[in-house]
């Protein structure tokens, strides 16, 4: 038998008007009477969290349907699985393990791709697998399809995924422990007929009866989207976020299980829509409590009774309030729209909200009490003050910081402190101490001062992404991506944080990842030099090295500025971009030189696999001006005057191959290329006493 695949949230999202919400309690009918499972972990146990796997795809805009067949929140869905399914508080998902096909990078040959090959290729019989598709579906020929980005509606069979094949690729390709199908069908009245959605649904439901397959509505039902829930998801969508994020946790273990999520999404879609929209289980032969989300803190030392569930309403008096409820960010409120945020659990939260250059409204505590909506009204009115002296002494700490090199840092350090000193809610003082620190490789004071700039300010995105690049050289890859992720929520148009999470990705060895936002940062701002360097890296360690070459040459065309002005340009714009374990921090000087060094050694790297062997020891002759004892640059240019040397029978080549691979040892005698080196110089030896001898080479 198929070992079953976690699908969590197949959703397709619609423009259909949602329904106001229950003007009070009485109206909701449905009643959360039924007893809580028994715990799936009991108190003090720890809880072992699958390898996993998610395909993330969001489509709001489809370029050949008509303006009633465009979408709203999609898009926006996904990016809020996302964040929750790579939340330690949430799903625990790797970063790296998350695939995202987001808007036009949801074709037709991409969901292919992912599905049909990615997937199947790293899934494994002990695996969570998840997959979450927020967009369309159509019926053509008595089939029905999903609806890719790049749909025709003239071909839907042509250009669409078939459900039928999602049906084998599940059942028969993917490998994983367990298997959820959760289908948020949201279909435009205007361009999808009833029956058409009947047949979706019913397709969805009769994928593979081994799955737990959860639909977001009946099959005469549309499902509704709407900014009333959590200021613009689809509604099951934002009780699946809500459910992962702990609230379903019924039974208080800390594991949200597939049980608990499917009631908690189906008591509350029904309940906020009066009954228009009923999420409807197939239930197949899966393990009720497999782990969709683990969040410790939520377990408390004894199970609890099972909670009715709440709503905040969330007014404010000016635009641009970010809400935080217990810490977690719910998004943003505007004076005259309130943010609603049904599916709370009952019982004390702690609400804050911040604004930029103003004195936050908490934090502060606030009751939920079961089928009541709890009205929280936000009031931003201090604007943010400084003292004299702080800005002061900021002021001349940035003098010194942008200058760049260690004793300035020490100096701008000083001055940061001193202002913070006078001002503790200086959240700027304390973003560029944190950048100081950083640039002086004191990791432990740079970390407290970037927490400081968030505490002070959590809607902070650049103190957000500056802590995501200090994590990126400390080598915590997954936390600086949630801190990456986090500030391009908050500022989507700074191509420096798609940069960065580039640079993570890769790291990782996600090179996809790792390429698609390297190109977002390039779409954004073709200018940025750092984001075609990490293109090409990624790219290369792809083994594309045709497309890695023009990046690469990218780079060192935008970043050909004299050296001397490296160690004076702003440590932001060329730092965190290094990394990859060379510690030549605190002068940017050297942060130049390390990329243009990899980026021509990645030329060289590229050159040579494809044998172009000249030009490769072009490239790397250039890397070694740069970084004379490379141990890699050496070994690669003792290869590529090897392979002169056999095309060529030169043995001058012989002579410069020798001298390379003798420079590897002595750098690092205990490395791979080390003893490679030797194996090389010894064949060398025995070629060189052939050749002494008047003997043929071979």
């Amino acid at each position: 038998m198929t070992a079953p695949v976690l699908l969590l949230a197949l959703a397709m999202s619609a423009q259909a008007q949602a329904p106001a919400p229950p003007g009070g309690g009485q109206q909701r009918d449905l009643k959360f009477t039924r007893e809580p499972a028994a715990p799936v972990v009991k108190p003090g146990e720890s809880v072992t969290i699958p390898r996993s796997y998610a395909l993330v795809v969001g489509i709001s805009e489809y370029p050949k349907l008509p303006p009633q067949g465009q979408l709203r929140f999609p898009a926006r869905d996904a990016a809020a699985i996302y964040a929750a399914l790579i939340s330690p508080e949430g799903g625990q998902f790797p970063p790296e393990n998350v695939r995202r096909l987001i808007g036009r990078d949801a074709t037709l040959a991409n969901l292919r791709e992912a599905l049909e090959k990615w997937l199947p290729s790293v899934s494994k019989e002990d695996d969570r697998v998840v997959i979450y598709f927020a967009g369309h579906g159509f019926v053509s020929g008595g089939k029905a399809y999903l609806a890719p980005y790049d749909i025709d509606p003239a071909n839907i069979p042509g250009t669409s995924y078939p459900m039928e094949r999602l049906g084998r690729v599940i059942g028969t390709d993917i490998r994983a422990k367990w298997k959820v199908l959760l289908t948020d069908a949201c279909h435009s009245g205007a361009i999808t007929p009833e029956a058409d959605t009947r047949q979706i649904n019913a397709s969805l439901l009769q994928l593979d009866r081994s799955l737990f397959s959860l639909t977001a509505s009946r099959d005469r039902e549309q499902s509704f989207e709407s900014e009333i829930w959590g200021g613009g998801h689809g509604v099951f969508t934002y009780y699946l976020i809500k459910g992962i994020e702990g609230e379903a946790d019924e039974n208080r273990d800390g594991v949200v299980t597939a049980d608990e999520l499917g009631e908690y999404v189906r008591v509350n879609v029904r309940r906020d829509t009066q009954a228009r929209q009923n999420p409807t289980a197939e239930r197949g032969s899966y393990d009720p409590n497999m782990i969709l989300a683990y969040n410790p803190a939520r377990a408390p030392a004894a199970p609890l009774q099972p909670p009715k569930f709440g709503s905040l309403v969330i007014e404010s008096n000016m635009d641009g309030v970010e809400v935080f409820v217990d810490g977690k960010s719910q998004g943003i409120v505007n004076r005259g729209k309130p943010l609603r945020l049904p599916g709370i659990t009952p019982g004390v939260h702690v609400i804050q909200g911040v604004r930029m250059g103003y004195e936050p409204d908490g934090p502060r505590e606030e009751t939920v009490y079961p089928g009541q909506e709890t009205t929280v009204t936000l009031r931003i009115v201090i604007p943010r003050t400084r003292k004299r002296s702080a800005v002061d002494a900021f002021n001349e700490g940035m003098e010194y910081y942008q200058k760049g090199f260690e004793k300035n840092y020490l100096k701008a350090a000083e001055f940061f402190r001193k202002a913070l000193n006078e001002d503790p809610k200086y959240s700027q003082a304390a973003l560029y101490l944190g950048r100081a620190y950083h640039a002086l490789y004191d990791y432990d004071r740079a970390r407290k001062a970037f927490e400081q700039a968030i505490a002070i300010d959590p809607d902070y995105a650049e103190a957000q992404a500056s802590y995501g690049g200090m994590l990126l050289d400390v080598g915590d890859l997954d936390a600086a991506i949630r801190h990456l992720t986090a500030a391009w929520q908050r500022d989507p148009a700074n191509s420096l944080t798609p940069a960065l999470l580039a640079q993570a990705f890769t790291r990782k060895g996600a090179y996809e990842e790792g390429a698609k936002h390297a190109r977002e940062a390039i779409r954004l701002n073709p200018g940025h030099a750092e984001a075609h360097f990490w293109l090409a890296e990624a790219l290369r360690f792809s083994r594309r090295c045709a497309d890695a070459i023009p990046e690469y040459q990218q780079y060192l065309k935008l970043s050909d500025f004299d050296s001397k002005l490296a160690g004076k340009l702003n440590y932001y714009v060329l730092g965190y971009l290094a990394g990859i374990g060379r510690k030549k921090r605190a002068a940017q000087t050297d942060i130049w030189r390390e990329l243009q060094f990899m980026a021509n050694f990645g030329l060289c790297d590229c050159e040579r696999i494809s044998r172009r062997f000249d030009a490769a020891a072009g490239w790397c002759q250039r890397a070694l001006r740069l970084d004379p004892a490379d141990l890699y640059a050496h070994y690669a240019l003792g290869l590529i005057f090897t392979e002169k040397f056999n095309e060529s029978s030169s043995a001058g080549y012989l002579s410069a191959a020798r001298a390379h691979f003798e420079k590897v040892i002595e750098i690092n005698p205990d490395t791979g290329e080390a003893e490679r080196s030797r194996a090389y110089l010894a064949r060398i030896r025995q070629v060189v006493t052939q050749l002494s001898a008047g003997g043929a080479a071979p």
